[in-house]
């Protein structure tokens, strides 16, 4: 019984392990460039850091070029917002106002970010508009203390924080947990019939009255007559024969 407790909490164990993996092979992952990504959701965040003793000052070109093939920051959500703030102290000290990837649409006559998808949530600062600024030189910029945003020049600003944006790498994703899932259904029919088995072994010894180990009963070995009894024998049949 002891034996087949600690075997169940081994496999509860392998269980578990496996599906902490199998969450982590879901989130996918972040770039393996060189720089610090940091995972939330299905997206990664690069937050540039910049010289330790140098004044940051990112003109929005600049901002730009710092994420290479990447994104500037997009906000999606306020899970994703309070996100970037509470992180935000993690690189830089005191307030910095971040570059978001947003430009004004002349021809939608509203906000869009880059990858030309629509704005649908917003954290505008108090008085803060899109028709604050000329439409054709209209950027933004998150604020790290509040986590507000504000309208700002994309030609005549500069800001103090960037952050790179990009999606998690969505093969790796699908290929984890595939292998993972194998392993545990293997894992899970392994174990059942284990189970089964001593289950069975237990039922048929407590209920065929041991039968199956009548037949290795100790029987005592036949008994071999010793000379003089042998030859009695023979001389008994010898005279017997007419």
């Amino acid at each position: 019984m002891e034996s087949r407790r600690k075997n169940r909490g081994s496999f509860l164990c392998c269980v578990l392990v496996l599906c902490v993996d199998l969450q982590q092979g879901l989130a996918g992952d972040c770039p393996a460039d060189g720089r610090t990504w940091v995972p939330f959701g299905d997206r990664c965040y690069h937050f540039v850091h910049g010289e330790e003793d140098q004044i940051k000052s990112y003109t929005f070109e600049r901002a730009k070029t710092l994420c290479q093939d990447f994104e500037l920051l997009t906000i999606q959500s306020a899970a994703e917002n309070d996100f970037v703030i509470q992180y935000c102290p993690n690189v830089w000290k005191g307030k910095v106002n971040v570059w978001l990837g947003m430009y004004y649409d002349t021809g939608a006559e509203d906000m869009r970010w880059f990858h030309e998808d629509p704005v649908k949530f917003t954290n505008w600062e108090d008085g803060s508009s899109p028709s604050d600024l000329v439409p054709i030189d209209t950027c933004a910029a998150l604020h790290s203390n509040t986590g507000r945003w504000e309208n700002v020049s994309c030609i005549e600003e500069v800001e103090n924080g960037v952050i790179c944006e990009t999606a998690q790498e969505a093969e790796a994703a699908k290929q984890k947990p595939s292998a993972l899932l194998s392993a545990l259904v293997i894992l899970s029919v392994v174990a059942i019939i284990g189970i089964s088995g001593v289950v069975w072994f237990v039922h048929q010894k407590h209920h065929s009255g041991f039968a199956i180990l009548s037949a290795f009963e100790h029987h005592p070995p036949f008994r071999v007559l010793d000379a003089d009894q042998s030859c009695l024998v023979e001389a008994e049949e010898t005279n017997s024969v007419p």
